[in-house]
């Protein structure tokens, strides 16, 4: 059964126990997990572990929690290969279990995408990208609530500095907030400062230079800025981003062995002055790799959110190990 991304509260758990959450806003997927989890802990699973140990899995599924309440089991980057244990799972009826599955964007013919839509006993949900405006309102609100009076140019430039993520453009407002609960005045000149919007520039080169594993330029881009813990959810966001459109173009490259045709057809357009660093990237990597890297960076982001004093060895160390490793 369809519902819309407002309508998450319509949702009845009772009667829908496998839920499935898919697009590219991530931050709305978290905020969605947040509340039919309500907060309480979960145990999550990539795909390809429950096809590596299933019978783990699903004795995890049939355990009855301890706690007398829903237990929730999350499985993250599922696609149709999944359907056959979904299908399996909803004709067992369980009651004690709810089972969240995210996906990345589910084109119309995806065969687990229309199982959800049709099954009465299934729930989806599809969340798209926020419209950049959408972001400005939030950010502007944000600002409103706590009483700082800032340009439509700064917010302008914070949204471009987060590549238009919610997720990233939440963190970033979430070092605001937590600098004025300590500090009753707060500029335009330390928002600069605090988000970091002069180093952008240098997040993106050093994740730019682990992707052609450039390891001398890294050790000069690590010298030369004084990171922060707080940067370093940014840095995996730019990170994961960079990787997923190098995977699209991987993709691409084997299919039409043209580089510069490869290139070319981006969406969105690559600029002119980054096309020989993409291209560089583009060939030293393939898809099973970048695939794998894509899931070490989810799984970096949510060590560091739990390690944050320890963020930036997390975040230099995988740098470096990557920019090393053979593919």
């Amino acid at each position: 059964m369809i519902f819309k991304s407002y309508e998450i509260k319509k949702i009845n758990s009772d009667k829908s126990k496998i839920i499935l959450l898919y697009g590219k806003n991530d931050a709305q997927k978290e905020e969605a997990i947040n509340f039919i989890s309500n907060n309480t802990d979960y145990f999550s699973y990539d795909q390809s572990q429950i096809f590596e140990n299933p019978e783990n899995f699903f004795d995890e599924i049939y355990t009855k929690s301890l706690f007398g309440s829903n237990k929730i089991i999350i499985i993250k980057r599922v696609n149709d290969k999944i359907l056959n244990t979904v299908e399996s799972i909803n004709s067992e009826k369980i009651q004690d279990t709810i089972i969240i599955l995210i996906a990345d964007v589910l084109d119309k013919r995806s065969k687990l995408r229309l199982k959800f839509e049709k099954d009465k006993d299934l729930a989806c949900i599809a969340f798209y990208p926020d419209s950049k405006q959408t972001l400005i309102g939030f950010a502007s609100n944000f600002f409103r609530k706590i009483n700082v009076s800032v340009s439509n140019s700064l917010i302008n430039t914070i949204i471009e500095k987060t590549n238009e993520d919610k997720s990233t453009l939440l963190n970033e407002l979430e070092k605001i907030n937590l600098y004025t609960k300590n500090n009753k005045k707060i500029d335009e000149g330390k928002i600069y400062k605090l988000i970091n919007l002069n180093e952008n520039h240098s997040f993106n080169d050093l994740i730019d230079n682990c992707l052609v594993k450039n390891k001398k330029k890294i050790i000069r881009i690590l010298s030369d800025n004084n990171f922060v813990n707080e940067d370093c959810i940014l840095i995996t966001r730019i990170f994961l981003n960079k990787s997923k459109l190098i995977l699209k173009l991987v993709k691409e490259y084997e299919i039409n062995h043209n580089i510069d045709k490869t290139i070319a057809s981006a969406k969105p357009p690559i600029f002119w002055k980054d096309k020989e660093m993409v291209k560089k990237q583009v060939l030293k990597w393939q898809v099973q790799d970048l695939n794998n890297l894509i899931y070490e960076i989810n799984e970096l982001e949510l060590l560091i959110k739990k390690n944050i004093n320890n963020s930036i060895n997390l975040i230099t160390n995988f740098i470096f190990e990557k920019s090393s490793a053979k593919n």
